[in-house]
């Protein structure tokens, strides 16, 4: 939800796609800035207890977005869209801990023998709400931005409540003692020594780098399809639908044999529906090939999950996240900054169109690169 309302709100303020690019930026900065450390602390400190307290910080945060939308308040009016950017770069330091924490809880709680078919369902439950989340923000930022927020400051407190009753589990025991730095490092060495985890992470990085399609909704509904916040609701649900469609189908069949097939072909699918989404002027025609890019994306976010949780020892599991959140967890953020950017020199149309054609393209370079990941068997790991 929140997503959705800071955007429109972004773009209501300022009708600049440069703005929308700077979102995803002021997030990803703080972001990359305390993920190293966050998985040293999310392997040195409880993690439940690390999720709980950042995610309370969530709740205080949005609720600073809830105020400045007050027009009694005149904030925004006197300092422009500086408080909500200000709100945003927190909201990065916080992801930051609770994206290290929070895989790295999950594994303890998890049996190994259903990592692959829990990382389908973890990622339908996630893409279920990011159907909903969007569609009901863009029906309430009709009403106004402050019914909004207060919506989602509602969820975010039932999400708080509810992880209370998750029983909290121990940390794994360490095998050696390592000082800050060996520990900050130790994750960023494990990942480039492993040539399935790291051709992984630098397949969705440039993917959704490239790829960033969703960050320039606001400004493609607004000046190609000519749609309003509710229209843009549901773009933004369309490919959180496709991914919850295909997630039922890969928990089925999981794509686990022939995975690293399966991730080039997913990549690249998403790339190609990326160009059409680009290309298109019809309203239902975008929302078709934006339901195909959360389809396709669920695919290859399966795999890379499984290959995280298969790949990575107990102990090491925070930093491991962490690492990944820099490859993909701030990748989103990035890709809205350089969204924005050739969407400002280029346009709105030839920005996504480009980068889907450089998606595929990454697809083809990485799988070159990568032979024991284009071979992966992960029913053999």
């Amino acid at each position: 939800m929140q997503s959705v309302i800071v955007g429109w709100q972004v773009y209501a303020l300022t009708k600049d796609v440069f703005a929308l690019g700077m979102i995803g930026l002021t997030e990803a900065l703080p972001f990359i800035a305390v993920s190293l450390f966050s998985g040293h602390v999310a392997d040195t400190f409880n993690r439940k207890y690390i999720i709980l307290f950042f995610s309370f910080l969530f709740i205080i945060v949005t609720s600073f977005l809830l105020y400045f939308s007050f027009d009694s308040t005149g904030v925004l009016k006197q300092f422009g869209t500086f408080p909500i950017f200000i709100s945003i770069a927190f909201i990065g330091i916080i992801r930051g801990f609770i994206s290290a924490a929070y895989p790295s809880f999950m594994s303890q709680i998890i049996p190994r023998s259903v990592y692959a078919n829990a990382a389908t369902w973890n990622s339908t439950v996630w893409h279920i709400a990011s159907v909903v989340g969007p569609s009901l923000a863009g029906i309430l930022i009709a009403i106004n931005y402050s019914t909004a927020y207060m919506v989602d400051i509602s969820f975010l407190i039932l999400a708080f409540v509810a992880f209370l009753f998750i029983k909290s589990k121990p940390l794994p025991v360490k095998e050696k003692t390592e000082s800050l730095f060996e520990s900050l490092s130790a994750g960023i060495k494990f990942v480039f020594k492993n040539q399935l985890i790291l051709g992984a992470l630098t397949l969705d990085l440039f993917a959704v780098l490239f790829g960033g399609a969703v960050a320039l909704l606001p400004a493609f509904a607004d000046e190609v399809l000519h749609a309003g916040a509710v229209e843009l609701g549901f773009l933004r649900a369309a490919p959180a639908i496709g991914a919850v469609i295909m997630a039922l189908i890969i928990a089925y069949k999981p794509p686990t044999k022939n995975a690293g097939r399966n991730l080039f072909l997913s990549v690249g699918a998403f790339g190609l529906a990326t160009i059409c989404f680009g290309l298109s002027t019809n309203f239902y025609v975008a929302l078709f090939f934006l339901f195909l890019t959360g389809a396709f994306d669920n695919v290859s976010v399966v795999i890379r999950h499984t290959i995280l949780q298969l790949s990575t020892p107990d102990n090491m599991r925070g930093r491991v996240s962490a690492v990944n959140g820099i490859f993909i967890g701030s990748s989103n953020e990035i890709g809205a900054f350089e969204s924005g950017i050739t969407a400002r020199a280029f346009g709105v149309k030839p920005s996504i169109v480009l980068g889907g054609i450089l998606t595929i393209l990454v697809v083809i370079v990485t799988a070159r690169l990568t032979p024991k990941l284009r071979k992966l068997n992960i029913d053999h790991l």
